[in-house]
């Protein structure tokens, strides 16, 4: 399985690379490169998966590199979202030695996280197996990170929820609590929505769900919900609406929550808690 998903745009990803080397060269730059290896040192090294799962991050790897030291030659032999395996060789770097070394960290770190998020997010697409639903990512991203680790997610077969407060209306208990109840909520976001907003809105029982479903709204979020209400929600909503699946998202958990017969399964866990995935960078030769 390779994923199809499109590159992050450079004009996003090249700014967070940059801060990444910012914040890692500091004041004096590399100064352990700078004092161990001879400037006119040069190498070839490659980036190899020490795990088996799904790669993401090469974008934001050669980036680095190249940013560091646009002379560095890089040369992929996976592409973003492909299957790789322990061992598999991801990446070639050749050029000055102490530039690859500069570079290293941040590039691992990008290819690490994101790879980690696709990898996790495969293994909940895999668990769903011939059910309908759909595993999405949250907001629960590392601040100012998101972008990143959201096509991390798609990388991995996934889909995104809201990108942000701006891109759809998503009414939550809070909201509801305020507002004075769904049917104001409900109605007042009708009236403030453009033609092009969806609406969705959070329940916690099914006694609320058909509150919502005498109102009308896009998509419906079951939020902590047994999975016999999860079941019994999707047959009073009968295709009026997406149903959404939140809370208590587990990779265990997705067979069962598939099977209910929801459309959507979001997860914070893909961005906020998914473990890095151990990526390394190895000496092959001088160069």
């Amino acid at each position: 399985m390779t994923a199809t998903v499109a590159p992050l745009s450079h004009v996003i990803l090249e700014p967070l690379v940059r801060r990444a080397l910012e914040e890692d060269l500091g004041r004096a730059g590399d100064i352990t490169s700078d004092s161990v290896i001879p400037v006119e040192a040069r190498a070839r090294v490659v980036m190899a998966a020490r795990q088996e799962g799904v790669i993401a991050g090469l974008d934001a790897a050669e980036i680095a590199f190249k940013l560091v030291d646009a002379s560095l030659a890089v040369r992929r032999f996976k592409t973003e979202g492909a299957e790789v395996r322990l061992g598999d060789e991801v990446m070639e770097i050749e050029g000055r030695a102490r530039s690859i070394l500069t570079a290293e960290r941040v590039a691992l770190n990008f290819v690490g996280r994101m790879s980690g998020i696709a990898t996790l997010t495969h293994k909940m697409v895999k668990a769903v197996g011939n059910h309908k639903a759909k595993i999405c990512s949250t907001r629960k991203t590392t601040p100012g990170m998101r972008a990143v680790e959201k096509y991390a997610v798609k990388a991995g077969g996934g889909m995104n929820h809201r990108l942000g407060l701006d891109d759809a209306i998503l009414i939550k208990d809070n909201h509801i609590a305020i507002a004075g109840g769904i049917a104001v909520a409900l109605r007042r976001a009708k009236e403030n929505a453009g033609h092009m907003v969806k609406i969705e809105i959070e329940v916690d029982t099914l006694a609320q769900l058909k509150e919502v479903l005498e109102e009308g709204a896009d998509v419906v979020m079951l939020d902590n919900m047994s999975l016999e209400d999860m079941a019994a929600a999707v047959k009073m909503v009968a295709g009026r609406a997406v149903v959404e699946v939140s809370g208590g998202v587990t990779l265990e958990r997705i067979p069962q929550i598939a099977a209910t017969g929801v459309d959507m399964i979001s997860a914070g866990t893909l961005t906020h808690s998914a473990p890095n995935f151990d990526v390394g960078l190895d000496f092959r030769a001088a160069a």
